[in-house]
Parts: structure tokens; sequence; C-alpha cells
């Protein structure tokens, strides 16, 4: 286009203003004050008091002197604390760095040191392990201490007075701060830390625009209309909760708080606030089948990432009155940003064939811009013949910044112009992708590549098996060959021999595991098996 087209047409403040997920809770508090925002125990709060109590916290982390690009910390439950601080911390400008509040002490602290944080917001459910932290952490946050009153009615602990409180903290806020827009949509709005399974645990930085857009892209990808009510089954400290604390604000949805996951508030608040949409790991769907009395009278929306449940509980889910969607996704891409979209003609394929079609991951959700599985050695996509292995690998405005202070691990992650994910798929000709391992969990026997994944697929249809994770094991014949190591059911239990026959009837010959160890799995406090202490354990047995 020729420049004369451009004369006069630069961003201004009439035509230009900074993406950010923000501006959604004002709008709604704007236009629907007294819409249900919030439900945690007997706790009813307002869109109007949600936005009140977001900018009294911007103004009190104004008021400690915080700004942009300051951290505060936040070690807090599915609380209405921690939608609170998915607003009122990048309200003032700061960056919410959200902890897993099952980690232990020692990383807790790494954390607090590598991500600079000024102020740590606290549940006093987590403060022992919060206090042993801070003893290990160089630097010394200041310390707020949220007392969540569903977690004081249940233990009858009293209020701990050390410490500033949080309802007092917010309480002396102003409600009316003129909080800060982003100066740049760049801007990084959080960080949250990866699992660090084979080192120490890398920052990932998120930034306003990409946050909005994922966001916006949650509401497409589940179908959420408005005033649609949100159960909290997934951990909000989780990828921010997949962006659903600002996805809510801008359909006026109602979010429903569960401080802990468990069968009976799960149902009770299914019926009760007739919620519609809910998330969670596998497990969840477990937890929730296991006190099932009668089916839902309206369907209710699932969304699950990690590896496709069993065929058994996607049917129990159905009967149950679920409709459950695959996605897959990772820090670095603010959380799922795959779906397996389900095409209607599906339906009328057998059932076999619709648990294949469901084993995918899927395809690209609306706000990001290119996914792809890729030869990393030669950066070009691999054959669509569902047979071909390569890693998968984003690119567009759900990507990461980066990974804070790591430039070498964030240069490599970006490397020809792609995220890549350390993922390995295979691509079908609709383009659909499914994952079949971890760059370093694929196991090469005898020149062949075996996927770990596809293997815990046949073994996970057992009866027995509750968790099954396979590895690599050394041999001298073969280079490696696979190593399963299982979990039974409670109550139930399965030998070597059977287990080998079992894969033999579904696999090839060459893929059916070596070795079999029946013991506890080691995982990771947001439950990822740990396979590189499976690995250590083989090594150790040679």
């Amino acid at each position: 286009m020729s420049n004369l087209y451009n004369i006069g047409l630069d961003r201004n403040p009439a035509n230009y203003q900074p993406l950010t997920p923000l501006g959604f809770l004002e709008r709604t508090a704007s236009n629907y004050p007294d819409s249900l925002a919030i439900v945690h125990g007997d706790l009813r709060i307002t869109y109007q008091t949600f936005y009140d109590r977001s900018r009294q916290l911007a103004s009190q982390l104004a008021n400690l002197g915080l700004g942009r690009g300051d951290t505060v910390s936040a070690m807090l439950a599915n609380t209405p604390a921690m939608l609170e601080c998915h607003y009122g911390v990048p309200m003032a400008g700061s960056v919410l760095h959200s902890i897993n509040t099952r980690l232990e002490a020692a990383t807790i602290a790494y954390q607090l040191d590598h991500a600079e944080a000024k102020v740590l917001i606290v549940d006093q459910g987590f403060l022992p392990v919060a206090e042993d932290a801070l003893e290990l952490a160089e630097r010394s946050p200041i310390v707020i201490v949220y007392c969540d009153p569903v977690w004081i009615e249940e233990t009858k602990e009293t209020p701990n007075s050390t410490y500033q409180d949080y309802e007092t903290f917010i309480s002396q806020g102003d409600k009316s701060f003129r909080w800060l827009m982003p100066e740049d949509e760049w801007d990084a709005i959080s960080m949250n830390y990866t699992s660090g399974t084979t080192g120490n645990p890398k920052g990932v930085v998120c930034h306003h625009r990409g946050a909005y857009l994922l966001a916006l892209g949650n509401v497409f990808t589940a179908e959420m209309p408005k005033y649609s009510t949100y159960l909290w089954t997934l951990p909000m400290f989780h990828c921010n909760g997949w962006c659903f604390p600002w996805t809510m604000s801008a359909i006026c949805g109602t979010h429903v708080c569960l401080r802990q996951v468990r069968a009976e508030p799960i149902w009770h608040a299914l019926t009760e606030h007739k919620v519609t949409h809910l998330s969670g790991a596998p497990i969840v769907m477990d937890i929730i089948l296991s006190d099932q009395t009668q089916p839902l009278s309206d369907k209710v929306a699932f969304f699950t990432a990690a590896a496709p449940p069993p065929e058994s509980t996607l049917a129990k889910m159905q009967q149950a009155g679920f409709e459950v969607t695959h996605l897959y996704g990772l820090a670095e891409v603010y959380g799922p940003a795959v779906v397996n979209e389900w095409h209607d003609e599906w339906d009328d394929l057998p059932i076999q064939d619709q648990a294949k079609l469901k084993a995918r991951q899927g395809v690209r959700y609306l706000p990001l811009e290119a996914l792809d599985v890729m030869n990393p050695e030669t950066m070009e996509p691999v054959p669509a013949d569902g047979k071909t292995i390569g890693e998968v690998m984003f690119r567009g405005n759900v990507v990461m910044k980066g990974y804070f202070k790591n430039l070498t691990a964030t240069e490599s992650a970006f490397a020809g112009g792609w995220f890549h994910s350390g993922d390995l798929a295979v691509k079908y000709p609709d383009g659909y992708i499914q994952l079949k391992d971890r760059s370093k969990d694929i196991i090469i026997s005898g020149g062949e590549n075996i996927s770990s994944i596809e293997i815990e697929d046949v073994l996970y249809k057992h009866p027995a098996v509750a968790v099954a994770a396979v590895v690599a094991c050394p041999n001298e014949k073969w280079g490696e060959v696979p190593y399963a190591f299982i979990e039974c059911r409670e109550g139930q239990e399965a030998s070597e021999l059977e287990l080998k026959a079992w894969c033999s009837k579904h696999m090839a010959a060459f893929k059916v595991p070596k070795h079999f160890a029946f013991t506890t799995i080691p995982r990771t406090p947001t439950g990822k098996i740990q396979k590189f202490q499976l690995r250590e354990q083989v090594k150790a047995q040679k």
C-alpha cells in the first residue's frame, strides 16, 4: 500500500487502546452491577462489589509503593481473594505470580526469590508452609494473610494476628481508585512457573494481550452463553485458571468457588447453583463419578486436559449428564490452546471410532494463529499421515513473552520463529493432531520409535490398572526397551504375565513392555508423573 494512504492515519487515544482483560470487569460492573459474580459458601458477591474490592486491592498495593512491573505473589485456594488478585494486582500495574499451593517450602522459596516478590498474599491454611518458605528465601516480601471464612468455619481456627489481615487491608483501599491500564498490551500481566521436573522451574511471563484473547477464546471454545455459571474444580493457580477468571467477567457469568475438590460439594454446587461449565484433570471426573446418585437434569460442559480419559470414564460421564471436551496446551500458551472440536457427523460412527477421534488433541483455538507438527531439525511440517512423529509448535498472540531471567531457555523455545512445546505428535489429514510423547520420553528400540503414551493408553484400558507410566530401559540388544510402572485400582490386582498378554493383544510385539513394576508412581504437586524419577529407578536396577 502506498504511504499516501497512511498520512494522518496514526494511532491515537481515540482509535487505539492496549488490549487487557481488566476492562471486562469494569464493563460488567457498570452494566450489571447487581448481577451475581461470586459464590463461596454463604458469601454472595455482586459484580459491583467484585469491582470495588479489586480496585481497593489495587489502591492498597499502590499505597505500599508497588507499581508497574512489580511482582505480587499469591498462595491462595479457589476463593474470592484469588479472583480479586487476578484483577487488583494488574490494576496496580503489577504482575500476578500464582503459587501452586501443593508445593514444598524450598520450591516456594525459590519462586519468591526468582520472581522478586514484593508482596505475598497467602491463605491462612497455607501459612505454615509459606512461613517455612520465607525462612529459606532471601527476599522478605510484605505478608498479607487471607482468612477464608469457609476454611475458618470448617477448621474452627482462630484468624492469625501476626500478619496484616487481607480484609482489613482491602477495607482501607479506595473504591474509586483510578487503576492503571497497561502502557503497552505487551506488558506482563502474570507469571506462572513450570513444574520443574528436570531442574529449577521456569517463570512463564504472559502479557495482557494474550490474556485478553485467550479469555475471549474460551467463550467460543466452551460455547459459553451470557450468565453462564462456572464451577472452580480447576486450580486458579494453574495457568491463571486457563484465563477463566477473566472470561467470566466478559459474559457476566458467575464463579462458584470450591476450596477443595470433593465429590459431595461438587454435586451440591452442580444442582444448587445450576452450573453450566467446569474444568479439570481426568482425576476430577473420577471424583465426580464416585458419588453420583442420579443424572443431571441439564447438560453440563466438562473440559479436561492431559491424557485422554478411558472410554469407560467418557461413557459414564455422558450417562451422568456431562459433555466432555478434550483440550491441550501448556503454561507457555496461557493454558489450553488446542481443542478436540467435535463434528456432528461423528455421532453416527461406531463407539470405538468415536473413542479414537476423542483421543486426539485437536485443532487450534480461535485466537491462536498457527499450530503445526514440525520436524525440529528442518523446521518443516511433517506429513499429515497420522504416522510421522514431529514436535508440536505454536505461533501467535497467545504465546508467552518468554521465560523470566532465562534468555537461553527463551531463545531455545522460540528457535525458528515458533514456540517449541517439547511434545511429540502426529498430524492427521483433517489437520487434527494427536500427542504421542514428550521428546525426552520417546523410546528408541532397535531403531524403531515407540511412543510411551501409546503403551500407556493400552494399559489404562485394563480394568485393574489405575495409573501407568512407561519409560525407556537400557538394553544391550535393542538399545532401549519399554519398562512399565503400574498402580492398580483399589481392591484389584494384575500380574506381569497378565499385562504382557493384554498388551500383546493390542499392539505390535516390539512395543510390549519387557519389564513391569507394581509400585506407587511419583508425581509433581500438580499431579504430573515424574518420569525422570522412574528412569533413575530403572538405571539403579542395572
